[in-house]
C-alpha cells in the first residue's frame, strides 16, 4: 500500500515548544493493526537515520504501524511531553524514545499507568523502571575508543580540551568518562581543560571550544562528546589556526563530520549505528508489546572512525 508522510504541528505554553509529529501510513496497513509511536530529539542526520532504520521495520510488518514524533533540540523536553501526550491520545500500545532527560519520566510514567510499552532507544535513564527494554550505543565503551586513539596521539604534559553535551543526560556523560578511562595512565600525566557543556548543539561547541582555545592557545587535543558541536569545534580550531598537528576528536562519526575526517581536520570520531538503534528499537518493542521476553539491554556497538576508513561510513 502507498505511503506518505502526514506532518502534525503540536505546540505548547508561550514558549511554543512544537514537536513534529509523522504518520508513517497516511491510513493503517490494514485493520487491526497495531500502533507504536517512535520519538527522537531532534532535526540532525543521527535521528533521521535513525528513523529510517524504524522505517525499514515499519515497511517489512504488515501488523504495525509506526508513527513518528521528534523534538526541536537536544533539551527539549517539553516537545518530547506533547509527543508522548499526544501518542497516548492516539492509541499507541508502545512508544520508542530516546528521551531528552529524566523530566520526560512522568509522562512516561502517565503512558504506562493507560498501558504503553515503553523501550528506551539511544539513550537510557537510569532511575526510571519502568522501561521494558534499552537499545543504545554502550557510550562508555565508545568513549574509551575515543580515549585510547587520543592516548595513542598525546604524552605527558600536553592539553586536552574536552567539550561535554548535556549534563546530567548519562549517555552524553558516560562518553567523557569512558574518553577519560581510555587515557589509561596518560591520563594524570595530562593537562585536562574544558569540559564545557554544549548542549549537543554546533553553535554552542563552537564557542566552547573557541573558549578554551582562548584560555590554552598551546592546546594539543579537543574531545567533543556529540556530532554537531564536533563540527563548531573544528570551525573554532581553524578559525584560530590551531597547527594541523592538534588531535581533534568527536563522537557519532556525523555527517557533518565524515568530510573533515576525510580532508585531514578531524582526526577521528566514534561511530555509533542509528539505522540499527531505529530497527532494533521499534522491534524490541513490538516483542515487549506482545508480552514476549526481551533483554533489558541491547548494545547497538560502536567504531572509532578515521581518515583510513571514513569513507565506508559515509
Amino acid at each position: 500500500m502507498s505511503k506518505r508522510r502526514l506532518m502534525v504541528g503540536v505546540c505548547m505554553g508561550a514558549a511554543a515548544a512544537c514537536v513534529a509529529v509523522w504518520s508513517a501510513a497516511a491510513t493503517a496497513k490494514s485493520q487491526g493493526t497495531v500502533k507504536l509511536g517512535v520519538i527522537t530529539k531532534f532535526p540532525v542526520g543521527f535521528y533521521f537515520t535513525l528513523q529510517d532504520g524504524a522505517k525499514a521495520w515499519d515497511k517489512g510488518h504488515s501488523g504495525a504501524s509506526v508513527v513518528f514524533a521528534q523534538g526541536k533540540s537536544a533539551t527539549d523536553d517539553a516537545g518530547e511531553i506533547a509527543a508522548i501526550q499526544d501518542m497516548v491520545t492516539s492509541g499507541v500500545k508502545g512508544i520508542a524514545i530516546a528521551p531528552t532527560s529524566p523530566a520526560v519520566a512522568k509522562a512516561l510514567d502517565k503512558a504506562k499507568k493507560q498501558g504503553v510499552t515503553i523501550v528506551l532507544i539511544d539513550n537510557d535513564i537510569p532511575t526510571w523502571h519502568g522501561k521494558a527494554s534499552v537499545v543504545a550505543t554502550n557510550n562508555f565503551n565508545g568513549g574509551k575508543l575515543a580515549g585510547k586513539y587520543l592516548a595513542s596521539r598525546l604524552k605527558a604534559g600536553d592539553k586536552l580540551g574536552v567539550l561535554a553535551g548535556v549534563p546530567g543526560v548519562p549517555s552524553l556523560d558516560d562518553r567523557v568518562k569512558g574518553m577519560l578511562a581510555g587515557l589509561g595512565a596518560l591520563k594524570s600525566k595530562l593537562k585536562i581543560v574544558g569540559n564545557l557543556e554544549t548542549d549537543c548543539a554546533q553553535d554552542k561547541g563552537f564557542t566552547a571550544a573557541q573558549t578554551i582555545i582562548t584560555a590554552n592557545p598551546d592546546l594539543k587535543a579537543m574531545y567533543a562528546a556529540c556530532g554537531p558541536p564536533a563540527v563548531g569545534m573544528d570551525q573554532a580550531a581553524k578559525n584560530a589556526s590551531l597547527p594541523n598537528s592538534t588531535v581533534l576528536v568527536g563522537f557519532d562519526a556525523s555527517s557533518g563530520e565524515i568530510p573533515l575526517i576525510l580532508s585531514g581536520r578531524q582526526s577521528a570520531s566514534v561511530a555509533q549505528f542509528p539505522y540499527k538503534i531505529g530497527f532494533l528499537g521499534v522491534d524490541t518493542l513490538w516483542k515487549a508489546v506482545q508480552g514476549k521476553k526481551v533483554p533489558k539491554n541491547v548494545d547497538t556497538g560502536t567504531a572509532l572512525v578515521t581518515k583510513a576508513n571514513a569513507k565506508k561510513f559515509k
